[in-house]
Order: C-alpha cells, then structure tokens, then sequence
C-alpha cells in the first residue's frame, strides 16, 4: 500500500534521508537504493509516495519510494537497503601485515630456543667416563620412589635414579657412580 509523504532530509554524500509521514509521526529512513533509477537524485522538500517495511535490523524503513506519478521499482522486496562493503584501508592492511610478520619471527625464534634448550637440558648417562650409553630422552626409566641399588636391574637405571630422581642412597663414595658393587663397577657394569 502506498503511503504519502515529505523527503524532510537527504544526505547525496552518503545515499540516504528521512520522509516525514503526510500523515504525522515519526520520521523514516529511506536509502538510495528504493528509488527508481530514473537519473534524477532525490532532493530534500520534494513530495514522495512510499512503502513501509521494516529493515533486517527491525527497525521502520521505506522499502520502495518514488514520487507521485512515476512508478516505483518493480518487484523491489528490499527490506533493507543495500551497502557497499568497505574497502579494506591501505594502514589497515599494512598493520596486519606487520603483525603477521611479528607473529613469524616470534614463532620462529620460540622454535629455536626450545630445540636450544632441550639439547641443553638433556644430560647423558655414562656407565664409565667417557662412554655413552643412553640419551634421558630415550631411557625407559622414570622416576618412582626407589632409592637403594638392591631395588635397580642395571647400572644405567641406576644412573638414571642418581641423575634425575631425588633422595637416592646409591653413590656411597660421592664419585658420580652409583651401585658400584652391584651393577656399575669391576666387571658387572661393563
């Protein structure tokens, strides 16, 4: 149903304006895109006939208008008008960018600490000095309350307790090499 009414106000910059209801009340949001496209912008003052809906966001809109005696668009069922996506700004993308960038090299240079660190961090068990016998990385072996050689099965477990496990009783000399007797030391450990 066609209404009537004034277009009070009308912004060209930005495409939209107000009608004023020839039958009183609340001003009413119209955008550029329910008018015809006949060539001629709208202009504050001039007499214009309308539709009433509502927009996406709920609130009253013009969904056509047109003035007295031109149609309006046909089959023009836009509840709300349509807007332009912004264009991205250059210092919007630059400053993404940036970040990015940051985000890279924080990553990068986390990466390598960690690779630094853990090379640091992982001690070598020696069953003599001098001679490797297995990485802490790749030890069966974990920490689980025992603290005397006659609870070990084998010098390198018994270095592992001695290395990494808390209040173990198995280097009675103090010289780094436990369970001497049992497991590490003469021809037992060997």
């Amino acid at each position: 149903m066609a209404l009537k009414g004034t277009l009070k106000r009308w912004n060209a910059d930005r495409g939209f304006g107000f009608i004023a209801p020839a039958s009183g009340g609340h001003d009413l949001f119209v955008h550029i895109s329910v008018f015809p496209h006949d060539g001629v912008a709208p202009r504050a003052g001039e007499a214009l006939e309308y539709e009433f809906g509502r927009g996406k966001d709920g609130r009253p809109c013009a969904i056509r208008a047109w003035r007295p005696g031109s149609a309006p668009l046909p089959g023009h069922d836009s509840v709300r008008p349509r807007t332009r996506p912004r264009a991205r700004s250059a210092p919007t993308i630059v400053l993404a960018a940036i970040v990015f960038v940051l985000v890279a090299v924080a990553y990068g240079h986390i990466e390598r600490w960690q690779a630094s660190d853990a090379r640091q961090t992982s001690p070598v068990l020696a069953a003599e000095p001098g001679r490797v016998v297995q990485s802490i990385n790749a030890t069966p072996f974990r920490c689980d309350g025992r603290t005397y050689c006659s609870q070990m099965t084998s010098c390198q477990e018994a270095m592992y307790f001695l290395q990494n496990c808390p209040g173990t009783k198995m280097d009675g000399n103090g010289d780094g090499i436990p369970c001497e007797q049992q497991w590490c030391g003469g021809s037992a450990g060997r």
